[in-house]
């Protein structure tokens, strides 16, 4: 059974020029124009794992910034530490409750160099204020205001706050032009364009067991030798590691060339938070937990190429880590129904890996072709042994998810 689509939203922010300078993400649950929330933190979850791992960031939003609404509790949650700080806007929804505990966590982050937004902001009263000193964008929406002398009153009220001023809902040129003449900085709505839909494969399914296995082994600070055996019991869940590297640092400061790469670089601490942010968004899945033959197929892949390098390079301690990431790349653009090229560039593989998987060159790209040919029933005794070990050995991982 193929993996479940994933859907996320997202609607143009302009400035004073009507130029782009961000985009609003939002969450949908089908392909649909709107939401259907149930849970305001399971939402902004999944739309934090669509951006950041099923599409990364690059294609999610390019260069520019993204709004991301945040509850309460997502505000107050270790999972914030996730989001980088020179491109997503931390967008406070208009339902919580500022109390002093919120007022010193803003105070945190923004000291942090996070930038905050005031959702749905129509007045300042007194809890509101408390948050100004944190704050950069309020966000005054137009439908919630009751006539045009209101906008008029609560731009004035707003006009020496050292904030920039957004203005959406905007949907008629007549609104355009009031709000420019009442000195608002950016604008958003119907007027410039409707949110559009993005959608793809999911790369985890609901009540995958690896989760819940990698929520203990990061909870018990497992050793890293460990995270990466576990990892490679689940090659899906590796693209989607490799996904988040490049979107959380913004480009990994060097080419991934293993999943040990991939978990250093990340780090401990925002690797327990991506583990937790996938169970959160769990719960906004739509799929089926039903095993997938391709996973199977990337994984005996990998673990082939990993024997083939320990046997015959057995000098060279990277190479095998290097091939078991080939291995399991090899398939994934079956996987998720996207041009490898373009998953890869997503993923930050090292240019080695890059030109096996595209060019078929390299030690890495001859492993492959002698594992295709192996999969056809053209492959040489030495290589139908290693197949076999191979399949015990994903048969053997599976009974320790």
């Amino acid at each position: 059974m193929s993996n479940p689509e994933f859907f996320l939203a997202r609607q143009p922010i302009v400035d004073r020029s009507r130029q782009l300078v961000a985009y609003e993400l939002l969450f949908r649950a089908g392909n649909v124009g709107h939401a259907e929330v149930t849970s305001d933190i399971a939402a902004t979850a999944t739309v934090i794992r669509n951006a950041f791992m099923e599409l990364g960031l690059s294609e999610a939003l390019g260069e520019h910034q993204g709004f991301i609404n945040v509850s309460a509790d997502l505000l107050l949650s270790d999972l914030m530490d996730l989001m980088p700080k020179d491109q997503i806007v931390i967008e406070l929804l208009e339902t919580i409750d500022i109390t002093p505990e919120i007022v010193e966590r803003c105070r945190e982050l923004a000291l942090a160099g996070y930038t905050l937004a005031l959702d749905d902001c129509i007045e300042l009263d007194p809890p509101r204020r408390a948050l100004l000193p944190y704050i950069k964008i309020i966000k005054i929406d137009l439908m919630a205001l009751t006539s045009e002398q209101q906008l008029i009153d609560v731009a004035r009220q707003m006009r020496h706050l050292p904030v920039k001023k957004l203005a959406e809902k905007v949907d008629s040129a007549e609104q355009f032009e009031l709000c420019l003449s009442l000195g608002f900085d950016y604008f958003q709505g119907y007027f410039f364009a409707k949110p559009s839909l993005m959608r793809g494969k999911q790369s985890t399914q609901e009540n995958d067991p690896m989760l819940l296995k990698l929520l203990g082994l990061v909870a018990q600070d497992a050793e890293t030798e460990e995270l990466e055996r576990a990892f490679k019991q689940a090659p899906h869940m590796i693209v989607n590691l490799l996904r988040l590297v490049n979107s959380v640092a913004a480009g990994a400061p060097r080419k991934l060339s293993s999943v040990r790469d991939a978990i250093m670089v990340l780090g401990r601490a925002k690797l327990k938070r991506w583990v937790q942010l996938l169970v959160f968004a769990a719960g906004n899945q739509a799929g089926s937990g039903s095993s997938n033959a391709l996973l199977e197929v990337a994984a005996v892949r990998g673990r082939m190429m990993e024997i083939m390098a320990q046997q015959r390079y057995a000098k060279d301690r990277e190479l095998p880590d290097k091939a078991f990431m080939t291995g399991m790349l090899s398939v994934v653009d079956a996987l998720l129904d996207k041009p490898l090229s373009e998953i890869l560039q997503a993923t930050g593989v090292s240019a080695e890996i890059n030109e096996a998987l595209l060019q078929g060159t390299g030690v890495l790209g001859g492993f492959l072709d002698e594992v295709i040919e192996t999969e056809v029933g053209i492959g040489t005794p030495e290589l139908t042994n290693i197949q076999i070990e191979a399949l015990r050995w994903v048969q053997d991982t599976r009974k320790d998810i």
